[in-house]
């Protein structure tokens, strides 16, 4: 209580010959009241606002009511996707939109999801999940296996492989072509995450196949105009 004393909450009681304060049914009765408000989540130095029954003293009220509001949503939905992950098998990391896709995702597909979730509208995250929901095709199961030291003439017949298999996932969700547009972000955070999530998610011979496909579908591209 001596805090309550020092910020003048609550009035210093009288002290008996013997020293000791003398604490009486008002003070009990002071002291309820500013615990009430205390339990009710209201700063102390708030208090004699509510108490004088004025228009900062709702305000407050209200304020505290939206904060309320704001945490019981947040963990309403915090429920949601612990539930989720108990009852499906959702992947802890990644988004829950995303759980049917997890299983069997190789581990470099499953980090580069995360790291889209990051920068990517909800409407491309659900294009991507549109996307991975069929099967892998025989030629993408060999890029996610290709390993760092894989010859030349393995990666340019990867890249000629996937070439049309890009090709077709660029004209079923145009926004691949250019994840700037599709992004929350500036264009130079998304091009620094991207770059740096390719780069420590796969090797360097699937990083080269990437720049071939990418270097065929431009050549396609320039032949079409």
């Amino acid at each position: 209580m001596r805090h309550y004393h020092e910020i003048g909450l609550l009035e210093e009681p009288e002290r008996a010959a013997n020293g000791y304060k003398q604490y009486g049914i008002k003070h009990l009765v002071r002291l309820l009241r500013i615990r009430r408000l205390v339990d009710l989540g209201v700063p102390l130095s708030d208090v004699p606002s509510l108490e004088a029954s004025d228009e900062r003293g709702e305000r407050i009220l209200r304020a505290l009511d939206a904060e309320l509001a704001a945490s019981i949503e947040r963990q309403q939905r915090i429920r949601r996707e612990l539930a989720a992950i108990l009852d499906n098998r959702a992947s802890i990391d990644l988004p829950t939109g995303l759980k049917p896709l997890t299983d069997d995702l190789p581990e470099a597909q499953r980090s580069l999801l995360l790291a889209y979730s990051s920068f990517l509208t909800p409407s491309a995250m659900s294009a991507i999940q549109q996307q991975l929901s069929g099967p892998r095709s025989d030629v993408a199961a060999q890029f996610e296996a290709l390993p760092a030291d894989a010859p030349e003439d393995v990666r340019r017949q990867l890249a000629q492989r996937l070439a049309p298999e890009a090709r077709k996932q660029q004209e079923d969700h145009p926004f691949l072509r250019d994840l700037e547009v599709s992004s929350r972000r500036d264009g130079a955070t998304t091009r620094s995450v991207l770059g740096q999530a390719l780069s420590e998610f796969y090797n360097e011979a699937q990083l080269d196949v990437l720049r071939h496909v990418h270097a065929l579908l431009s050549q396609d591209d320039t032949a079409g105009k």
